[in-house]
């Protein structure tokens, strides 16, 4: 969209806008960190914990990012009150900025693979949102600027300005969190922090946070199957590119995203999806309620470090996110037949699991 001079109308309806998402972050108590009973790891002192993020008010991880992106896109001019938000998305993401957008009188639209889940696309509806769909996951991106062209609106582009939205540095973000609410625990600051990447807008967060404020933590990154960011991680080759999406929503992608910054961190690993899926239906087991999968394949990645740790007689703790509610997944991750046709047999990792408990 073109740029325009900010009129008396416009920087005070701008000045409103901020006003009402800063307003809406004061009603919200921050997330909770959750430590989970593991006695297999308890007894060498390994701990174990859960940032849970579903207990945004549009329950995701994405919530954080929805709200840095409006206030990026108002402070640089780009959103007025006339103003049609487009933006790609597996679901989390539309959902989070479908919110904002309501918040602020705005129409928006959301450009996702028709692959996406039902009770996504019925929250980003209830939130006012549109949903426009595309065959394949790597055609949102051209989708999102055709529309925003014809419409002369804006595109968000979660992709590219992720990374940038957020102010790693200040006192509000997701790391500060972290740190800040491990103050009382044995081992206050983490071994490790676990993230999976979907922009890598997170995960530069953390990893800049970590550094900025010189702690030893070390940052491991998770991918899921069918995702370039571990190879670009490992041979800086930018230019890679999938003609498929994965399977597990919200996290890997067909190609490599700018926000990602493999700079930021120690390790990186791949996470069958096999084993994503058994992960987040065994946690279910502990916390007594259903999270996404990306979930377990971020915890998949904590317990790989945790038996690193322990035949390593080291102690100490880690933490990773709960990203998002498993009740948006009943019709695909936690239905059986679903998972057998499009993941494979989980009981196998299943068996494998128990001996945490």
């Amino acid at each position: 969209m073109t740029n325009k001079c900010c009129s008396a109308a416009t920087c005070n309806w701008t000045c409103e806008a901020i006003r009402k998402i800063e307003a809406d972050v004061q009603r919200s108590a921050d997330t909770h960190l959750i430590k989970l009973d593991l006695p297999y790891f308890e007894e060498c002192d390994i701990d174990i914990y859960l940032k849970d993020e579903s207990t945004h008010p549009t329950g995701s991880l994405k919530h954080r990012l929805a709200r840095s992106l409006f206030l990026y896109g108002l402070c640089n001019g780009w959103i007025n009150k006339d103003t049609t938000i487009i933006e790609s998305s597996s679901g989390s993401t539309a959902i989070s900025e479908a919110y904002f957008a309501r918040l602020l009188g705005l129409r928006f639209i959301a450009v996702v693979p028709k692959t996406t889940a039902k009770k996504k696309i019925e929250q980003i509806q209830f939130y006012g949102g549109e949903a426009h769909f595309v065959e394949r996951s790597d055609e949102i991106y051209a989708e999102s600027r055709r529309l925003a062209e014809e419409l002369n609106g804006h595109y968000m582009d979660q992709f590219t300005y992720a990374e940038r939205a957020t102010d790693w540095r200040s006192n509000n973000n997701i790391a500060n969190s972290i740190f800040s609410q491990m103050k009382y625990e044995r081992y206050p600051v983490p071994s490790w922090i676990v993230m999976s990447p979907g922009t890598g807008g997170t995960s530069a967060t953390i990893g800049r946070f970590i550094r900025y404020r010189c702690h030893q933590t070390q940052l491991m990154a998770v991918d899921p199957e069918n995702s370039v960011f571990h190879e670009f991680y490992k041979t800086g080759d930018a230019t890679l590119t999938l003609d498929r999406g994965g399977k597990i929503e919200g996290i890997g992608r067909p190609r490599v995203e700018p926000s990602f910054i493999p700079g930021v961190i120690d390790r990186m690993e791949t996470i069958a999806d096999v084993d994503s899926v058994a992960t987040v239906h065994w946690l279910e087991g502990i916390l007594g309620r259903k999270a996404g999968p990306s979930t377990g394949t971020n915890l998949f990645g904590v317990l790989k470090l945790a038996e690193e740790m322990k035949a390593r007689g080291e102690k100490g703790s880690l933490v990773t996110l709960l990203c998002d509610s498993g009740d948006r997944y009943l019709d695909t991750h936690f239905d059986d037949n679903w998972v057998a046709e499009n993941i494979g047999d989980i009981h196998p990792t299943l068996d494998y699991l128990k001996k945490f408990n």
